[in-house]
């Protein structure tokens, strides 16, 4: 890599990479959730990231590039760590708690990753590139921000019950 340009592919195909191993997981998360509001977040997320896949090839497709190439082993390593989680634990209440945490740090890592590629592309001048990729961190933070109040609304408190 030489230029910002050559840089921002790069992310943008590592976000590519990145979402394409996240459908992988997100259904045995809901599969391992207990919680409905837990369930249905971890569905609903399942299909923005399917969409954010398909805007990923269409910024490719505007960029020239294509999507392929690069893999995130960043990701690779969150799903990792997701997977031994789930097979780790036992009970209901510190499943959803954990599932909540292991997505979350899911969601920060690609909240980081978008936030850059904004950067970037705004930098390169690549305003509608930019746009599609503001919507996409918006949905991640929104993601974040449900994952939250499911935890802070009672999965926490249920899961440190289980301690009394």
């Amino acid at each position: 890599m030489k230029t910002l340009n050559d840089l921002f592919n790069h992310q943008i195909k590592d976000l590519y990479s990145a979402e394409t191993q996240l459908l992988s997981v997100l259904p045995k998360m809901a599969k391992n959730a207990n919680n409905k509001k837990l369930i249905k977040a971890f569905e609903n997320h399942l299909k923005e990231t399917k969409e954010q896949k398909s805007k990923l090839e269409t910024i490719c497709r505007v960029l020239n590039i294509s999507p392929s190439g690069a893999k995130c082993h960043a990701m690779k390593g969150l799903i990792k760590e997701a997977k031994i989680f789930m097979k780790a634990v036992e009970d209901n209440e510190v499943m959803d708690a954990g599932l909540i945490a292991e997505a979350q740090r899911i969601e920060h890592y690609e909240i980081s990753g978008y936030g850059t590629a904004v950067r970037y592309a705004k930098e390169l001048g690549l305003r509608k590139v930019a746009k599609n990729l503001q919507e996409i961190l918006n949905e991640e933070y929104n993601a974040d921000h449900t994952l939250n109040e499911i935890a802070e609304n009672r999965v926490n408190r249920k899961a440190l019950e289980r301690i009394k």
